[in-house]
């Protein structure tokens, strides 16, 4: 597996409007059998990304290739090697839920008995069969999520393409979702996701991206780019007018510490255990220590301030 070609390959990638550029020359790859992911502020140029990826938006600029093939000149035989779920609910409110998976396989040409097959098979796997005859206006929020999936998956596709997949869903629905997709993916499935929540990128990518200003800050494991941003343990430190400049006065005189200044509190990031850190600062027993998190690194990156 290793030494076959990515199945997602850009180089140079870009995308403009007018005089904007909303992607700036990106190269990334997508690995057969993972679960990639985009992060980045609103604007970033991550639905960008994705939408020139599903044959959605042309290119500007520079070459991607899905499964050795050019989005550009095969559009057609790209598309049919995606499965798509999109932020938008796109359902048909006039039909049953089992009907909106039969009429969505005719798009592929599969027969009917082939359709009716993989619907049932996709309803099961999203714990949906109950509702099968049911229209899509009475299924809850997190249900109307896992029939989009369910439907993208009825072409047997070699990528699936996720954009923010569990947005709006309660925690129950959206671990239910999660447990789903990393199903699919230990059975080979090639995933594509972009999200807003840090711990869903953490708990499903193998490998992701964070944007910002239409290119790539930095890419890796979630695992290697905590350890590279964020290190080990986090203190959150408040302290008064007063007491800054005594804090900032010992933080500069312990090496191996990198401090993001937010204004009205100090990210203090450590290599090691932030106890002794914090004793050694004098800072109180009960200051609130934590495990470093991919959030501390987008925010690291991005900055702390809202964008839009």
């Amino acid at each position: 597996m290793a030494d076959r070609p990515p199945l997602v390959s850009a180089r140079g990638l870009t995308k403009r409007y007018g005089n904007f550029t909303a992607v700036a020359g990106v190269d990334f790859d997508v690995r057969r059998g993972e679960c990639f992911g985009f992060l980045g502020p609103n604007g970033a140029g991550k639905s960008s990304t994705i939408r020139m990826a599903c044959c959605l938006s042309p290119l500007s600029g520079g070459e991607l290739l899905v499964d050795g093939l050019d989005v550009q000149r095969e559009p057609r035989a790209v598309k049919a090697r995606l499965g798509v779920v999109s932020q938008d609910d796109n359902l048909d409110p006039d039909i049953t839920v089992r009907q909106n998976l039969i009429f969505y396989a005719r798009y592929f040409d599969l027969p009917r008995h082939e359709a009716e097959r993989r619907a049932d098979a996709a309803l099961a796997l999203f714990q949906l069969k109950e509702k099968a005859g049911e229209k899509v206006d009475d299924l809850s929020g997190g249900m109307k999520r896992r029939l989009a999936i369910a439907r993208a998956l009825i072409s047997d596709p070699v990528l699936l393409v996720l954009d923010e997949p569990t947005t709006g869903l309660d925690p129950q629905a959206r671990h239910l979702v999660w447990r789903q997709l990393r199903g699919l993916k230990e059975q080979g499935m090639t995933l594509l996701l972009t999200t807003h929540y840090m711990d869903e990128a953490a708990r499903l990518c193998d490998r992701l991206v964070i944007m910002h200003q239409g290119r790539i800050l930095v890419q890796g494991s979630p695992l290697d780019l905590i350890r590279e941003h964020a290190g080990y343990e986090v203190i959150e430190a408040e302290p008064t007018p007063a007491e800054r400049p005594e804090l900032l006065r010992r933080l500069h005189q312990i090496e191996g510490l990198q401090v993001e200044d937010a204004g009205d509190a100090l990210y203090i990031f450590t290599e090691g255990f932030g106890a002794p850190v914090a004793a050694q600062l004098g800072l109180p027993e009960d200051i609130l220590i934590r495990r470093a998190n991919l959030e501390d690194v987008f925010l690291r990156l991005t900055g702390r301030g809202l964008l839009d």
